[in-house]
């Protein structure tokens, strides 16, 4: 048994805790869904078109069978973070509690490890350097969806049209950050397009129908500083369009080709609990060994500044 695993005590009951809760305001997993790897580090094969170039795949009898080389991909390093974070619970705090306080220290800790993710993916599929130039766009003046004679439609079948040129397939995942979807369903040419008569704001049923993207989330999280600092969004006025695989049945691995990943040392998360020198303090401590990562970035498009 290695030094590590024979200091680390794991408690079941609260990695189980910690394992089952996920921030209802978090999405980030949508666009950069959490995969299981074996070590912290490694590399990802990146796909290229191949598997969307025709081929030859009639045999005759007794002929060679139809071969082709592993063209279009490449290998890209991957190398997980730890995050850890504790509280501290005095033995007093315990006692007079009138509610199950570890359980309440792991959903604590689990929160801030989650909320870390959050921030981090946001910032890497809203950064326009995440992208080749034409899978991006900046929104200005009257372009821009808080602008009446914007066209929120054609930009996005735009989107969908740089994606599916780029690598064959149609972008089935959308995140809208929370004042980009304030102007969407608000947009007048959009309203217009709903069949019914009633005076109505747009609902994101209706974008689905509209865009024809099967998965689309708006990104409401929040963040702040300090204690005391006023809340700021983690998703800004931007839309993020994405190809992400759903692997068969449900489960994914880095190699389906795919926007991105987070590829997760399996195991993780746990939590623990150990006393601090003098017995009476506890610490409830969660850890989780992580890294979002964009795989094929031309998978994606991002679409900047949606708001005046």
């Amino acid at each position: 048994m290695s030094r590590l695993k024979e200091l680390r005590i794991v408690d079941p009951v609260l990695t189980n805790l910690a394992t089952g809760y996920s921030g209802n305001e978090y999405i980030g997993h949508h666009l950069l869904p959490f995969v299981p790897v074996e070590k912290e580090a490694g590399k990802i094969p990146r796909f290229g078109k191949e598997a969307f170039v025709e081929s030859r795949t009639e045999r005759a009898i007794r002929a060679d069978s139809n071969l082709i080389d592993p063209e279009g991909v490449g290998l890209a390093d991957f190398t997980l973070t730890e995050h850890d974070i504790g509280q501290r619970i005095d033995y007093r705090e315990e006692q007079e509690a009138n509610f199950a306080l570890e359980a309440w220290a792991t959903h604590v800790v689990t929160e801030k490890i989650r909320l870390r993710h959050e921030i981090k993916v946001a910032r890497l599929v809203q950064n326009t350097a995440s992208y080749p130039a034409s899978n991006r766009i900046t929104l200005s003046g009257s372009d821009q969806f808080t602008h009446a004679d914007s066209d929120p439609e054609g930009v996005i079948d735009d989107a969908k049209d740089a994606i599916s040129a780029a690598v064959g397939r149609e972008p089935n995942t959308m995140v809208i950050g929370q004042a980009a979807w304030r102007a969407l369903k608000r947009h007048p040419k959009l309203k217009a397009i709903l069949s019914d008569t009633r005076t109505r704001l747009v609902q994101l049923a209706d974008l689905r129908e509209i865009f024809e993207v099967e998965h689309i989330v708006v990104g409401k999280g929040v963040q702040a500083a300090t204690p005391t600092s006023p809340f700021t969004r983690i998703w800004g006025d931007n839309i993020v369009l994405a190809y992400v695989s759903r692997g068969a049945g449900g489960q994914r691995t880095v190699y389906d080709p795919s926007f991105g990943y987070t590829p997760q040392k399996k195991g993780w998360p746990q939590v623990d609990k150990y006393a601090l020198p003098g017995g009476k303090v506890q610490v409830v401590r969660s850890t989780d060994i992580f890294e979002p990562f964009i795989l094929g970035a031309d998978a994606g498009y991002l679409i900047a500044d949606t708001n005046a």
